[in-house]
């Protein structure tokens, strides 16, 4: 309630109309403030109900704006104080303009007023006092934040630049820094501190002008080249900046970019292999190492050479380790695993480009721990890790050891800990396996072994470590940054609604389906709230109408789960429900029908495997690739020796290319080989085997090309195309060169300078109605090959025909028992319109008629043509022969009549015959083939009035060596009945050069008897581990009294089986030559030293045969040989030169060649400069020395240790002295001088002195000596003498 105004107040009387002025203001304020908020709330409510066209409309999402706040905040903490204050002493003024002013009208109401003022005065100096306060600390906190903004490291704005200049020139190295507080400045030259007061006056002059520093150098001189260097530092951090100064002379190439000062300072050293890489074989869980060595010290360049393996750059670790010596670059590996596996290459920078060197290294799978066990898997990887499961994938093993795979074991670390403990079970032997029920935010390791009925294998190497959690938060965030380096982080989540039930989850469907599980995602509701979601699944079997929820041994927080206990042949549908604190949603959208696919068949095996020679130990190997997209994980090789059964693994990494060299074969042995496909299927079927090849190095050149076709024609141009070679010669072609010959000119000019890539050559520039032919010749790394025969003459006239040109390039592939698959590629020239098809034909060899394959055309440039085989012969496994053919699927009324020299057959115990008129299959399985069976089969097929014939004839040599085979199948299958030879007997050389023989026996027990022979006689040092059959002798040093045969025995009451190798006549050369090739390799760099008689320069060596390794030395290239001046010889473990009486003609490069059958290894020194002097000085010391040995005088011979004579007999000691000048000569007796008087005499006669002493007594007893003395020094000789009475014996008697 409102009481009215009275004529006075407590204050000063105002009039009426101030009063009324006062309202009206009052009044006014209030107005516009309500006018002020219903205008924002209508605006606020008018947004809200806009609707935009489809040009304006626009969404914004939380995200955006959370970024529109965040901008608003940095705008925000943008003003200055001086703006807050006046923002704030704003509010007050009209604060205080808000306050109502009401009169009283009388003395109670006027004290009331007074105290209303009162009240409000101190309230406001309350205010004003707390605003002040806010104020200064606002002031305080802006100084303090200028004073931080103000101060931070230094950083250069312009930086140094190279300069090179003329001798005797001046340059001036300029740079601009800026930082606050100002920086110290330091000037280097080559890591030196440059101080001008240590140089002459005005060689350098040092300025800092504002942050314009500068350094001067005056006449510059070739000393002055080197890098600059200037550091600034202050108390926030600290720069550098460096440029080159390169200081050229007038003397030609010594000066600018030609000079060794700039290459080296720009470039680097010039470094060169001196060695070549070798392939490594090594193991699993056992160490390797590559080195090589270079031509100079690699310590400067240490942190330019680079590892790489399969293209990827290496880099130190725990199990791995780059060292660098002198000239030495090692990369070892402590504990090797499948993974190491690979083409290992070093990378050295210098002066003409980087130099590159590179080999195979194999890593063998290790000994199983259950025989017969397959070898581990490999490559084991995390994929789609979430916050509770993840997606584990590997490489299945190359070796299953002739058991075939049956699933797979699965082992967890968790955390630190290193305890594995069985987690999964992988389904059936696919190498894929979800793993669910994982904790969020720990860390997992994990490792797969491969089971076999045999056992289970070792267990692979551990995947990288794993952290669970929610890998997509990250996109949910957002940074803005703002006020030098600032950042505000943003989360999506932080915008979410209140939402207290939450929404269905959306697009549920199968993200992944296999033959024994899918995987099924979904995507989070949105809204999802803040609250943490979890998930529960429910599955609906087609047309049974009812919802069945998937039980989980943990809660679901990722969206996808694995769903394992599917049944084949159904089909389901599933749906998904969000859970929070607050409840479970509705259930989501049901998927699309969903049922597991059915068995995941291994990739086909590569076609066209091809083998051609490389070098004396390894063979090239192509083949075609295998279309098999992401899930081909590479190929595996296989070998074997011809004739043998057994193949062995070549590489237990998959090859990611279709080209490889198979190292380690021995050179004159014939191979074949094969190859399988990998995927996470498992390993495929293998190819075809190819060819018998025989390793020797490959250098022929090609065959010519043949058969040249016209492919297209202008008025002035040709295309031409032409096959390729039959021959190789052992490598790739590179190209081909086409010459052309016009028929009214004599001579052919070529059409290309450069190997053309393609079978198919433009030629133009030709003259239109002239004929032309044309011949090539093919060009491989052996060089230009054969030259065609000329093409047929084609006329130069342009082509208006409306059919297409031939279509070109037909190629066979993929080729089988009874079908191949031909490709080619489509004409050139296409004529009046498109291509619409092809037709095929086929002619059978021998014959004249072309029969056509396809009734009509075909459309694409690839068929499969289905022929119809002849009598085909496999061996089985237990020497059954297997004569088989296979022809088009016959009727049920087919008939068969065997044919056997004229006689029909039928089934038998010794021959069982098998017809299948399903697949046209006929099959004749003999279990023992003897003479008996020697003959021609005949095969007689009728259906309906159909008729054919195929005869197979077993005679002569072909039956010859099928019963050879035969009887060999038989053998090796009852051999293996009981404990046989994995490994046949056979040697490797280590770095050390050892010796080992080694073998590996499989199929054993504990009785099993292992035994080893040499020369018929039980060798009592071999050694035989049972627990991985492995047998090893060792030979530390060979030598010829090893040689002869070494046999191992195996037995026990299932059999026995042995293993022999005969180490005499060309396999001990090899083995001999292996261990001159390691030998070589083994050589230190040269080393100089100096000696008595001049200066010795060697390399230690581990081993040195003269038989087997030859040594050469140069000195400047030129040959040295063994003189007056120069000796060399070699020891068992040192080669050295000897340079005797050495000159300054000596000096320069001294190069080792060391010659190992036909390796031959490098090593040079540089005997010049400082190391020639110190050399030779060390030279003259020894020889010095040795001239003051050999002329001091001494005491050569002569006087005993002890000497006994009786009383009255005469005494005669005679020694031999030398020394030049002849040495002085004294005789002492218990270190007196002897007076020579009387009974003492003595005599010298050239260089032997006799002392003699007549009539000796007891008194004549003591220690006598011969002192002898020149100018080079001096030597005692010493003889105790006894003397005995008549009748006493010598006190050495009495002692014996």
């Amino acid at each position: 309630m409102t009481l009215p105004h009275g004529p006075g107040s407590v204050g000063e009387p105002q009039a009426p109309q101030a009063v009324q002025v006062h309202r009206l203001e009052h009044r006014q304020e209030e107005e516009r403030k309500e006018e002020r908020q219903h205008s924002l709330h209508m605006g606020s409510s008018v947004r809200r109900r806009t609707f935009r066209s489809s040009e304006e409309e626009q969404q914004f999402s939380a995200a955006d704006y959370a970024l529109a706040a965040a901008l608003a905040l940095t705008a925000s903490s943008e003003l200055s104080w001086e703006a807050q204050l006046r923002r704030q002493t704003s509010a007050v003024e009209l604060e205080e303009r808000g306050q109502k002013r009401v009169r009283f009208g009388n003395e109670w109401e006027r004290t009331e007023v007074g105290f209303l003022r009162t009240h409000r005065l101190l309230r406001q100096r309350r205010d004003w006092r707390a605003l002040r306060q806010r104020t200064e600390e606002k002031v305080r906190e802006a100084k303090e934040l200028r004073e931080l903004c103000s101060g931070r490291g230094p950083w250069f704005w312009i930086p140094l630049r190279s300069h090179a200049v003329w001798e005797h020139t001046t340059v001036l190295l300029t740079c601009t820094v800026q930082g606050s507080p100002p920086p110290q400045v330091t000037w280097y030259k080559d890591d030196t501190r440059i101080d001008p007061r240590l140089f002459p006056a005005g060689k350098y002059r040092i300025t800092n002008n504002y942050g314009l520093l500068s350094l001067e150098i005056r006449r510059c001189t070739l000393e002055d080249s080197a890098t600059y260097t200037v550091k600034v530092k202050n108390a926030f951090g600290q720069a550098s900046s460096f440029a080159k100064v390169l200081v050229r002379t007038y003397l030609g190439k010594e000066a600018g970019f030609d000079s060794e000062i700039f290459k080296r300072s720009m470039l680097g050293p010039s470094v060169e292999f001196t060695s070549v890489l070798q392939p490594i074989f090594a193991r699993e869980k056992e160490p390797f190492s590559l080195s090589c060595f270079f031509s100079d010290d690699v310590l400067d360049a240490e942190h330019k050479i680079q590892w790489f393996r399969d293209g990827r750059a290496l880099r130190s670790s725990g199990r791995r380790q780059m060292l660098y010596a002198d000239r030495q670059a090692s990369l070892k590996v402590t504990c090797a695993y499948k993974e190491d596996e690979g083409l290992y290459s070093i990378r050295v920078p210098s002066a003409l480009g980087p130099r590159e060197q590179s080999a195979y290294v194999f890593v063998r799978d290790a000994a199983a721990e259950n025989p017969g066990a397959p070898g581990s898997p490999l490559n084991v990887r995390c994929l789609d890790v979430s916050r509770d499961c993840l997606t584990l994938t590997w490489a299945p093993p190359s070796d299953t050891r002739g058991n075939p795979i049956t699933g797979y074991s699965i082992e967890r670390c968790q955390g630190d800990s290193k305890e594995w403990v069985p987690c999964h079970e992988a389904p059936r032997s696919t190498c894929r396996c979800p793993i669910q029920g994982l904790i969020e935010g720990q860390s997992y390791r994990f490792r797969v072994r491969a089971i076999s009925k045999a056992g289970s294998s070792l267990p692979s190497k551990a995947s990288e470590v794993v952290v669970m959690g929610d890998h997509d938060a990250v996109r949910r965030k957002t940074e803005i940054p703002f006020d030098l380096g600032s950042k505000i982080t943003i989360s999506a989540d932080d915008f979410e609604d209140a939402v207290t039930i939450p929404s269905p989850p959306t697009n549920v469907h199968a993200s992944e389906i296999r033959e024994a599980y899918v995987v099924l995602s979904w995507e989070e509701p949105k809204p999802r709230g803040k609250a943490p979601l979890t998930y529960t699944l429910e599955k609906s079997v087609i047309g049974s109408g009812s919802w069945e929820a998937i039980s989980s041994e943990t809660p679901v927080k990722s969206p996808r789960f694995a769903l394992l206990n599917l049944e084949k042949g159904k089909s389901y549908v599933f749906r998904v429900r969000a859970v929070n604190q607050y409840g479970m949603s509705d259930p989501s959208e049901p998927s699309e029908p969903i049922a597991l696919r059915s068995k995941t068949a291994t990739l086909p095996p590569p076609a066209q495997v091809q083998a051609f020679r490389d070098t004396q130990t390894s063979v090239c190997l192509t083949w075609e690739p295998v279309c098999g997209g992401a899930e081909l994980l590479g190929y595996y090789i296989y070998s074997r020796e011809a004739g043998s059964s057994e193949w062995q693994t070549v590489n237990n990494k998959p090859i990611q290319g279709s080209r490889f060299a198979v190292p380690g074969l021995r050179t004159g042995k014939e191979y074949e080989f094969c190859v399988r496909s990998v995927s996470e299927a498992g390993v495929g079927e293998s190819s075809a085997p190819t060819e018998p090849i025989r390793v020797k190095q490959a250098l022929a050149t090609p065959s010519a090309p043949y058969d040249f076709a016209l492919l297209h024609c202008g008025k002035n141009e040709m295309v031409i195309g032409w096959k390729p070679p039959k021959r190789r010669g052992g490598g790739k072609i590179l190209g081909y060169f086409l010459d052309q010959h016009d028929a009214a000119e004599p001579d052919w000019h070529p059409v290309n300078q450069q190997p053309v890539p393609s079978r198919v050559c433009k030629v133009c520039n030709l003259h239109e109605g002239h004929f032309y032919e044309f011949r090539a010749r093919a060009v491989n790394w052996a060089g230009v090959g054969e030259l065609s025969a000329p093409s047929s003459l084609f006329e130069c006239k342009e082509w208006t025909m409306p059919q297409p040109g031939p279509p070109y390039d037909v190629q066979v592939s993929e080729v089988r028992a009874t079908s191949l698959m031909l490709q080619w590629e489509p004409p050139i020239y296409t004529g009046a319109g498109p291509i619409t098809g092809y037709c095929l034909s086929v002619q059978e060899e021998g014959s004249e008629e072309w029969k056509q394959v396809t009734p009509g055309p075909i459309s694409g440039t690839h068929f499969r043509i289905k022929l119809i085989s002849g009598w085909n012969v496999d061996i089985l496994e237990q020497g059954e022969v297997r004569l088989w053919l296979e022809v088009e699927k016959l009727s049920p009324a087919a008939e068969l009549h065997l044919i056997f020299n004229e006689k029909e057959i039928f089934s038998s115990p010794n021959r069982k015959i098998n017809f299948d008129r399903e697949k046209g299959l006929v099959e004749v399985i003999i279990q023992h083939l003897s003479e008996d069976d020697k003959g021609s089969y005949t095969a007689q097929l009728q259906d309906g009035k159909a008729k054919n014939q195929i005869t197979l004839a077993l005679v002569d040599d072909d039956f010859d060596q099928l019963l050879r085979k035969a009887d060999a199948k038989r053998r090796d299958w009852k051999r293996k009945q009981g404990p046989y030879f994995q490994e046949p007997l056979q040697w490797k050389i280590t770095e050390d050069c050892q010796v080992l023989l080694t073998c590996k026996v499989t199929n054993t027990k504990k009785e099993t008897r292992f035994q080893w022979f040499f020369q018929k006689r039980q060798a009592p040092h071999g050694q035989y581990d049972p627990q991985t059959g492995e047998g090893l002798i060792c030979i530390e040093e060979l030598s010829k009294e090893d040689r002869g045969i070494y046999r191992a025995e195996v037995s026990d009451d299932r059999g026995e089986d042995d293993t022999i190798l005969d180490l005499t006549g060309e396999a001990l050369d090899a083995v001999f030559t292996e261990l001159g090739r390691i030998g070589a390799l083994s050589a230190t760099p040269l080393k100089i030293q100096g000696t008595e008689e001049g200066i010795r320069i060697f390399s230690k060596v581990k081993y040195y045969n003269v038989e087997y390794m030859k040594t050469t030395w140069f000195h400047k290239d030129k040959r040295l040989e063994s003189g007056d001046r120069f000796r060399a010889g070699t020891t068992l473990d040192e080669i050295w030169l000897h340079i005797l009486d050495p000159k300054d003609s000596d000096k320069g490069k001294y190069t080792l060649e060391i010659a190992a059958g036909k390796d031959v290894r490098q090593l040079s020194v540089d005997l010049s400069g400082q190391a020639f002097d110190d050399a030779l000085a060390e030279h003259q010391r020894l020889k010095a020395l040795a001239i003051i040995e050999k002329n001091r005088a001494k005491v050569v011979r002569g006087l005993p240790d002890v000497a006994t004579i009786m009383e009255d007999k005469t005494l005669c000691l005679t020694c031999v002295i030398s020394g030049d000048p002849t040495p002085e000569i004294s005789w002492l007796k218990n270190d007196q001088p002897v007076t020579f008087l009387d009974r003492y005499h003595m005599e010298v006669k050239g260089t032997e002195v006799t002392i003699t002493i007549e009539k000796v007594n007891s008194e004549d007893s003591g220690r006598y000596g011969v002192f002898v003395k020149n100018k080079y020094g001096s030597e005692t000789g010493q003889v105790t003498i006894s003397v005995f009475k008549h009748g006493d014996e010598p006190k050495e008697m009495k002692k014996m």
